[in-house]
C-alpha cells in the first residue's frame, strides 16, 4: 500500500534526501527533517497544526538562518543554497520551513521514482497520466476541496504563529541568534514577522536580521488597504471553484502545478536525454510545450527559462536564466548557457520529502500578505485579523536581492529603503540583479555565478552570535 499524504510526516525521519549537486561538494551532508508544533488554527483538525523543517548543517551551530518559501513553494526550494550556506558560513545552520499544507501532499510515487523503485513513466502516469487513461491504477487521488473549507482560514495569522513556533525552537538549546529570511512571498513573510505582535511580544525581538530574496513588504500601491477590499476578497475566496487553493496553471486544478513541476524535474533528473514524457502525452499546457520534440531536460528548460517560453506567458514566478533548446536534432536537448544549469532545476525540484512546490497553497495567505504590505494596521488588516503594530520599532539589519520580477517600480529595492525609513533598521544591503536574474536564479544558480550566495555570505558572517 502506497504511503499517502500524512505519511509524509509519519515516516519523514527515516527518509533520506537526494545528494547535493557536485558544485556544492562541501555541503553534501544529509539534512535532518523534523516537525514543529504550531498554534491551533480555528476549525482545523489538530493533526494539521504543525509544520515541517529541513535542517542543513551542524545542529550545534549557534547561528540559525530560518528560510520561508514563497507562493506555491516548499522547503526544497532551498535544497541547493541551504547546504551551501551551512557549509560556507562558520557556525551557521539553515532551517527551511514547509508550511502546514505540506501535509496534504501525496509524495509516495515521487519517492519511489527518486529511489529507482518506479520508472519515470510510472511516476508520470500515477500523477498525471490517469487523467486521460482512467484504467491506470492505482493513481493519485486529488483532495476533495469541500472537505477542507477550514483552510480558508490558513492566512497570515496562521503562518506567523507557525513561523513563531519554528523560530522559538531555533532559539532553544542555547541558540539565541536567528536570522529570518525568505524567497518571494516568503521574503514578505520574513519582513512582516518583525512587525507582528505576538500577544504583546514583538517579532523583531526574536531575530537578528532579515534576508529578503526577491520578496519584501512595503511595495507602493500593491496592497489591500480598505475594509470593503478585504471583504470582497474573502467573498471571492468563499465562492472559488478551486476551493481554498491557488495554482499557476488555470484552468487546470491547483494541485497540477506541483505535479507538472515535480514530475518534470524527476524526469529530467533520471532520464535527461530521453524524449519528454510530458510532451509526448500532450497533457502539458500549450504555453509550456516546446515547438519541437524535446528531451526531458529540454522540456524542463523550456518551461523554466526566462527567454525560451516567455516573456509574456504569465509564469514569471518560475523564471531562471538557464540556456536554450538545441538548434537541431530530431529530439532537442537543453544547452546550458546561463547562471542556472538545468541540472540544478532538476535536482531542486525533484527533492523529496518536503518538496519544492506547495500543491495545496492556501489563497488566503496571498490575500493577507497583500493587506500586510504596508506594515500598518489598516482597516483591511483589522478585517483580516492582522496584528501589525511594531514596524517602527524593528531594529535589525536587512539584506535584499532583487531580480527581474521586481524590476517594475524597483519593488524590492524601494521596499527595503522604505522599511529603513519607517523603522529603526540600522543598515540595508541591496543587491540588484534585475537585468540578469530571473525569480528563481538566486536559489538555483551555480555557486560560482550566484550573486545571492556571493553577497549574502559576508553579510551573514557579520551577524554576531548573541
Amino acid at each position: 500500500m502506497r504511503f499517502r499524504r500524512l505519511a509524509l510526516f509519519a515516516l519523514i525521519a527515516a527518509t533520506l534526501a537526494p545528494a547535493a549537486p557536485a558544485a556544492a561538494a562541501r555541503a553534501t551532508a544529509v539534512p535532518s527533517v523534523f516537525a514543529v508544533a504550531g498554534d491551533h488554527a480555528p476549525g482545523t483538525p489538530l493533526r494539521y497544526d504543525r509544520v515541517m523543517v529541513r535542517r542543513y548543517g551542524s545542529a550545534s551551530a549557534k547561528k540559525v538562518l530560518v528560510l520561508v518559501p514563497g507562493t506555491l513553494a516548499g522547503a526544497a526550494d532551498f535544497s541547493l543554497v541551504g547546504p551551501y550556506l551551512a557549509a560556507h558560513v562558520p557556525g551557521l545552520q539553515v532551517w527551511a520551513e514547509m508550511r502546514r499544507e505540506g501535509a496534504l501532499e501525496d509524495n509516495s510515487m515521487l519517492l519511489e521514482g527518486l529511489h529507482n523503485q518506479a520508472t519515470v513513466q510510472q511516476v508520470f502516469d500515477y500523477y498525471l497520466g490517469w487523467s486521460v487513461n482512467p484504467s491506470i491504477s492505482p493513481h493519485y487521488q486529488p483532495l476533495d476541496s469541500t472537505k477542507f473549507a477550514f483552510a480558508d482560514g490558513w492566512g497570515l495569522a496562521v503562518a506567523m504563529n507557525d513561523l513563531h513556533a519554528v523560530i522559538l525552537k531555533a532559539r532553544a538549546g542555547g541558540r539565541h541568534t536567528v536570522v529570518l529570511g525568505g524567497h518571494s512571498l516568503g521574503g514578505s513573510e520574513a519582513s512582516i514577522y518583525p512587525a507582528w505582535d505576538f500577544g504583546g511580544h514583538a517579532g523583531y525581538e526574536d531575530i537578528a536580521g532579515i534576508v529578503a530574496i526577491d520578496g519584501l513588504a512595503l511595495r507602493p500601491g500593491a496592497g489591500i488597504s480598505t475594509a470593503p477590499q478585504a471583504r470582497a476578497e474573502l467573498t471571492k475566496l468563499k465562492g472559488s471553484k478551486s476551493g481554498p487553493w491557488s495554482g499557476l496553471l488555470s484552468p487546470l486544478p491547483a494541485w497540477s502545478t506541483g505535479a507538472f513541476a515535480e514530475v518534470g524535474a524527476l524526469a529530467a533528473l533520471k532520464a535527461p536525454h530521453a524524449p519528454s514524457v510530458a510532451q509526448s502525452s500532450h497533457l502539458i499546457p500549450p504555453l509550456l510545450r516546446p515547438p519541437f520534440p524535446a528531451t526531458n531536460a529540454g522540456q524542463l528548460g523550456y518551461a523554466y527559462d526566462t527567454v525560451a517560453s516567455k516573456p509574456s506567458n504569465g509564469l514569471a514566478l518560475i523564471d531562471v536564466h538557464s540556456g536554450h533548446l538545441a538548434t537541431s536534432g530530431a529530439v532537442r536537448d537543453w544547452v546550458n548557457s546561463g547562471p542556472t544549469p538545468i541540472q540544478n532545476v532538476a535536482r531542486a525540484f525533484s527533492t523529496e520529502p518536503l518538496g519544492p512546490v506547495d500543491w495545496y497553497y492556501p489563497t488566503r495567505l496571498s490575500i493577507d500578505v497583500q493587506a500586510a504590505d504596508l506594515l500598518t494596521e489598516t482597516a483591511a488588516a483589522h478585517v483580516l485579523g492582522l496584528r501589525l503594530s511594531h514596524a517602527d520599532q524593528v531594529n535589525v539589519p536587512l539584506y535584499a536581492i532583487q531580480t527581474s520580477l521586481g524590476v517594475a517600480g524597483n519593488a524590492v529595492a524601494n521596499g527595503a529603503r522604505a522599511y529603513k525609513r519607517i523603522s529603526r533598521i540600522p543598515s540595508v544591503k541591496i543587491v540588484d540583479r534585475s537585468k540578469s536574474y530571473g525569480h528563481l536564479d538566486p536559489l538555483l544558480a551555480a555557486p560560482g555565478n550566484n550573486a545571492f550566495l556571493q553577497t549574502v555570505i559576508p553579510w551573514l558572517e557579520r551577524i554576531r552570535v548573541r
